[in-house]
C-alpha cells in the first residue's frame, strides 16, 4: 500500500477519533441534567391531565430523578469506575445526560399518545420502554469504552436507571396501577434483552479485529479512547509494540563549532514523526531538540528527512533511546572550516538548494508553492549514491513547507532526482571559503499545538560565506500553507539575508488536535502570518547578532534495533478502525431496533 494511502487512512482516523468525548464541563452537564429532568418530569406528567396536582407530581418526579442520577454518578465513579482509565465523574455524568435524554424523549412521546387516546394507563408502558432504552445505551457505551470488567459494567449500567425509576412506584395516584410484579418481570426481561443485544453487538464488532489482526476491535477502540480522552499512550503503544519490528536506523548530524564551543546542531534522523498526537514518534523532533539543547547548550534544528510512515517509532521508551544515542554521536568527529555559497537548481516544480561544508552537502528539497509531501527513502538512496560518486557525504532534507493541492509523488521524485544531482554539481564548482555561523531559538508562547505549532518553536541558523548570508529556518510544525515560505523569505531579505530555506519538522504532535477535515492545522493556517514572521525575524536578528567564525562537522551513524511500527502496520490499524466503525453502524441498525421491538411487544402483553 502506498504512503499516500497510509496518510489518507491516518487522516481519516485522526479526524474521527479527535471528535470523541468532546464534552461540556461538569458544571454545564449538571445544569443540562437539571433542566432536562425538571422539564421532562413536569411535561411527562402534566400532559396526561393538566392540573396543579400533576404539576407538583411532575416537578417532584423530575427533582427526584435529578438528585438520584447525581447520586448514582458519584457512586459509580468512586466504586465500580474508581480505577477506570476513561470514566471520570464528568464522563459518567455525560453518559447519564444522554441516556436520560433518550428516556425522557420516549416518556414524553408516551404522554402525548396517552393523552390523545384518553388512556393514561399507557404512560407506564412508555416509561419502562424509556427505561430499557436508557439501559441499553448505558450498557452499550460502557461495554465498548470502559476498561471495567463484566460485573462493574452491569452495575454501572443498571444503577442510574434503577434509582431513577424508584419514584414511579410511589406515584399510584397518577398511574393508577399496581406495579410490583410487572416491574420485577419487565426489569429482569429488559436487563436480559439489553445484555443479549449489547453482547451480540460487541461480538460482531470484535470479529472485525480478529479477522484482520487477531485482536478484539473493542480492545483497540478502548486503547484509542484512552489516548484521545486522557492522553494515555501505553494502551495503544502496547499494540504498536506487538505489531512493530526492529530496524537499524540512520541518523545524520551537521554540527557547527565556534572556538571549540558547540554553536548549533542539525539532526536528521531517518525516522518519521508519527502516527499522531503524542503516540509513537509524533513528538520526536522536539524531544531530540530539547534533549540536545539541555545537555549541550546550543541551538538544535531537526528538519524532516526523506522518510515516511514506514519508520514511526513504536514507543516512548524507544524515543528516549534514540535521543540518548544521538547525544553520544555529537562529539568526537573532525571539523572543517570551509564552506561554499548556497546554490540552487530547479526542474519542473522541484527546487533544490545545496551548500557544502567541507565534503558534506546540505541539500534541501521543495516544490513550494506547489504541494510537497513525504519523499521516499529511495530518493535519498539515489542522492546519497550520486554524492558518494563525487566524494561527498550528504544530508538530504524534505523541506515539507507547502501544501495547497494534490501531490504527485512519482513525478516529483523523478524531477528531484535530476535537480539534486545538478545542484550537487553546481556546489562542487563553487569556491570554498571560511564562514561564520549565528543561531537562535524562539518558542512563541502564544502559538499552540491546536494552531499548528509544536513545542520546539522556531530555530534559525544563519551561515555567512563571503558576502552571502543564508538562513535556515526550522519550524516545529506539520507542513505550511502555500505561499507562506515565500512571504518569510521576502521578510528575511529585508534583514540582509540573501537566500535560505524554510523547513518544518513534520511533527505529528499537532495531528488530531482539532476538528477539521485534516485533523490538524498547517503552519500559517490558524496562526497570523505577521506574528509568525515577527518571531522568525526576531530569531534571525539574534542569529545575525551572534555570527562567529565557525567550523563544521558531519557524521552519519546507525542506531541498532529500533522498534518501529511501519507503514503496513499503521495502515492495518487505521483500516481496522475504519472498518470497525462501518460494522458498528450496520450492527446498530439491525440489533437495537430488534431489541426495541421485543421490549415493546413485552410491554403490550405484560403491563
Amino acid at each position: 500500500m502506498t504512503n499516500d494511502s497510509t496518510d489518507k487512512y491516518i487522516d481519516k482516523a485522526v479526524k474521527r477519533y479527535s471528535k470523541l468525548f468532546s464534552l461540556p464541563s461538569q458544571n454545564r452537564l449538571m445544569i443540562y441534567l437539571g433542566v432536562l429532568a425538571l422539564h421532562g418530569g413536569i411535561l411527562s406528567i402534566l400532559l396526561l391531565n393538566p392540573s396543579l396536582e400533576n404539576f407538583v407530581a411532575g416537578f417532584s418526579f423530575g427533582a427526584s430523578f435529578f438528585f438520584l442520577t447525581l447520586f448514582s454518578d458519584v457512586i459509580i465513579r468512586y466504586s465500580s469506575m474508581k480505577n477506570d482509565l476513561i470514566f471520570n465523574l464528568r464522563r459518567c455524568s455525560a453518559l447519564s445526560v444522554f441516556s436520560s435524554l433518550v428516556w425522557f424523549a420516549i416518556v414524553i412521546l408516551g404522554s402525548l399518545i396517552s393523552a390523545l387516546l384518553g388512556a393514561p394507563e399507557l404512560w407506564i408502558r412508555f416509561f419502562f420502554l424509556g427505561f430499557s432504552g436508557a439501559l441499553i445505551l448505558r450498557m452499550l457505551v460502557l461495554s465498548v469504552t470502559s476498561f471495567n470488567g463484566f460485573v462493574g459494567t452491569v452495575f454501572s449500567s443498571l444503577l442510574q436507571p434503577t434509582l431513577a425509576a424508584i419514584p414511579i412506584i410511589f406515584m399510584g395516584s397518577v398511574i393508577g396501577r399496581n406495579l410490583e410484579i410487572q416491574l420485577l418481570v419487565f426489569t429482569l426481561t429488559s436487563v436480559s434483552v439489553s445484555l443479549l443485544a449489547v453482547f451480540a453487538f460487541k461480538y460482531g464488532m470484535d470479529q472485525v479485529g480478529k479477522g484482520l489482526l487477531g485482536i478484539d476491535s473493542s480492545i483497540l477502540f478502548k486503547a484509542f479512547l484512552a489516548n484521545w480522552t486522557e492522553d494515555l499512550v501505553s494502551p495503544l503503544e502496547n499494540f504498536f509494540e506487538k505489531l512493530g519490528n526492529e530496524e537499524d536506523v540512520k541518523v545524520s548530524l551537521l554540527t557547527f563549532r565556534t572556538d571549540e564551543r558547540l554553536k548549533a546542531v542539525i539532526v536528521v534522523p531517518a525516522l518519521h514523526p508519527g502516527p499522531f498526537k503524542n503516540l509513537g514518534s509524533s513528538l520526536l523532533p522536539s524531544l531530540i531538540q530539547t534533549g540536545l539543547q539541555d545537555k549541550l547548550d546550543c541551538v538544535v534544528s531537526v528538519p524532516h528527512g526523506l522518510v515516511g510512515h514506514e519508520l514511526d517509532v513504536s514507543t516512548q521508551s524507544e524515543n528516549q533511546r534514540v535521543v540518548q544515542n544521538i547525544l553520544e554521536f555529537v562529539d568526537s568527529f573532525p571539523t572543517n572550516s570551509k564552506a561554499t555559497l548556497m546554490e540552487r537548481t530547479e526542474r519542473a516544480d522541484a527546487k533544490a538548494s545545496c551548500q557544502l561544508f567541507g565534503d558534506c552537502a546540505f541539500l534541501t528539497l521543495t516544490t513550494a508553492p506547489k504541494t510537497i509531501e513525504d519523499l521516499p527513502p529511495e530518493l535519498e538512496s539515489l542522492i546519497v549514491n550520486e554524492a558518494e560518486k563525487r566524494g561527498l557525504s550528504v544530508l538530504a532534507i524534505d523541506a515539507h513547507n507547502s501544501m495547497g493541492g494534490s501531490f504527485h509523488r512519482d513525478s516529483a521524485v523523478a524531477a528531484f532526482s535530476i535537480a539534486s544531482v545538478d545542484c550537487l554539481e553546481m556546489a562542487l564548482k563553487s569556491k570554498k571559503s571560511s564562514f561564520k555561523v549565528g543561531a537562535a531559538t524562539v518558542i512563541p508562547k502564544e502559538f499552540t499545538i491546536q494552531q499548528g505549532m509544536g513545542p520546539g518553536g522556531i530555530s534559525v541558523i544563519v551561515v555567512k560565506v563571503e558576502a552571502q548570508k543564508v538562513a535556515y529556518v526550522t519550524i516545529d510544525g506539520n507542513n505550511m500553507v502555500s505561499g507562506l515560505r515565500d512571504e518569510i523569505l521576502s521578510a528575511l531579505k529585508e534583514l540582509g539575508i540573501d537566500d535560505g530555506e524554510i523547513l518544518t519538522t513534520d511533527t505529528h504532535s499537532v495531528c488530531g488536535m482539532i476538528r477539521s477535515a485534516r485533523g490538524y492545522n498547517l503552519v500559517g493556517e490558524a496562526i497570523d502570518h505577521t506574528k509568525l514572521i515577527s518571531y522568525i525575524t526576531q530569531a534571525t536578528n539574534k542569529a545575525l547578532d551572534n555570527l562567529e567564525p565557525a567550523e563544521a562537522s558531519w557524521r552519519t551513524e546507525t542506531i541498532r534495533n529500533v522498534k518501529v511500527i511501519g507503514e503496513h502496520q499503521i495502515t492495518e490499524l487505521t483500516v481496522l478502525a475504519d472498518k470497525t466503525t462501518e460494522r458498528t453502524k450496520s450492527l446498530a441498525i439491525s440489533l437495537f431496533p430488534a431489541a426495541a421491538f421485543s421490549l415493546i411487544l413485552l410491554l403490550l402483553f405484560l403491563l
